[in-house]
């Protein structure tokens, strides 16, 4: 499956609707923090294609970013990572920790 963007709200709804479990990493374009841990979840998707792995870059999809913050009462942080089961999220984690490593030891 690989890592996939989303840009905006609709997008968003639609993955909510299609998958009952998925990882959405919140990313900048301009951290090299947040370079390292896109790197991190596109390898654990790679190796892990079953797994639905989504990501937005919140220069170019702030709204959504907000929207998502705001929705979930989840503080933005970026690098973030946000593991969504059953419409609500069961966990995040930011910056250093987003690694492959830890996508594998929450994914059960």
């Amino acid at each position: 499956m690989g890592i996939k963007k989303l840009q905006n709200e609709s997008e968003f709804q639609n993955v909510i609707e299609a998958n009952a479990k998925f990882f959405l990493l919140k990313n900048s374009t301009t951290c090299p923090i947040s370079h390292e841990a896109f790197k991190q979840v596109e390898n654990y998707a790679t190796d892990n294609e079953e797994v639905p792995v989504f990501y937005l870059n919140v220069q170019e999809s702030r709204p959504l970013s907000n929207y998502i913050a705001e929705t979930f009462e989840v503080k933005h942080e970026s690098p973030q990572i946000l593991l969504f089961d059953n419409g609500t999220i069961g966990w995040h984690d930011s910056h250093w920790n987003v690694t492959k490593q830890t996508l594998s030891q929450h994914w059960t």
